[in-house]
């Protein structure tokens, strides 16, 4: 017990799974933080750059080709996969009048149906998993505050994530009585290499990044380990009754109406 208790727990001990986005910010937090709990991990990405325990495979979510041969790879290194989480994902800014048709088919391409092929390619294996070891297969998707809240400037990213919010709930439906579980995070703005090159970009750095933290009641932005504990919570066999849910991670933006601050 003492050892257990040392090395933290090891939910995921004897479980493999795939993280898509796995070597930055989110993604790979959460591929450390299911390795340190037992899992074998590998990470999908366009430039996967990850050191061991992690494994690598380039993979890109656009292209299905990319994907089938990515998930077969790791799932022979892997020795099947029991779960998966879908993180890949490109911001977007904008009014619904801002961004072309063009813009508009290339987040929906890596955001919305990037999550679609990475499923159908893995679906056999969690299905096998879910057959031989119930209770283990899950599905966890990154959604975002966005889905649930309207956010001003962000028409096209906002879409993208509402449709991943709808996605998650009806595959949770469809993948229910298979013993696979489906559920998604929504993090709100999270401090990661992509918000970094936002505020990079704006005006006055500074001062944005002090709205940002000032629209999420705690003040201040969301790790990204704090997410990943969160994606590990709804991956892990410990939640074993959650499926079809979208927790989110957002430092009360959501849900609380506080007073500002004087």
């Amino acid at each position: 017990m003492g050892d257990h208790l040392m090395n933290g727990p090891q939910e995921f001990a004897g479980l493999a799974a795939i993280v898509t986005g796995g070597a930055s910010g989110i993604g790979l937090a959460t591929a450390t933080l299911l390795a340190e709990r037992g899992a074998r991990v590998a990470c999908l990405d366009l430039k996967p750059d990850v050191v061991e325990p992690l494994t690598g495979f380039q993979a890109d979510v656009g292209d299905d080709d990319s994907v089938r041969g990515a998930v077969g790879r790791a799932a022979e290194l892997l020795g099947g996969i029991d779960i998966l989480i879908n993180n890949a994902g490109i911001g977007a800014q904008g009014t619904i009048e801002d961004n072309d048709d063009e813009e508009w088919r290339r987040v929906f391409e890596i955001n919305v149906f990037g999550i679609v092929r990475v499923t159908r390619a893995v679906l056999p294996h969690l299905r096998h998993s879910a057959r031989t070891r119930p209770g283990k297969a899950a599905i966890v998707n990154t959604c975002s505050i966005a889905a649930t809240a309207g956010l001003p400037n962000r028409a096209l990213y906002s879409s993208t994530k509402g449709a991943v919010l709808s996605l998650t709930r009806a595959s949770a439906a469809d993948l229910v009585h298979a013993g696979i579980r489906v559920n998604c995070v929504n993090p709100g703005t999270v401090d990661t290499p992509w918000v970094g090159r936002l505020l990079a970009a704006a005006s006055d750095p500074a001062a944005e990044r002090r709205a940002l933290e000032a629209r999420q009641p705690t003040g201040r932005l969301v790790t990204a380990e704090e997410v990943a504990a969160a994606i590990a919570y709804l991956a892990s066999p410990l939640a074993g009754a959650t499926t079809g849910i979208d927790l989110a991670v957002d430092g009360g933006m959501s849900g609380l109406r506080i007073r500002p601050r004087n």
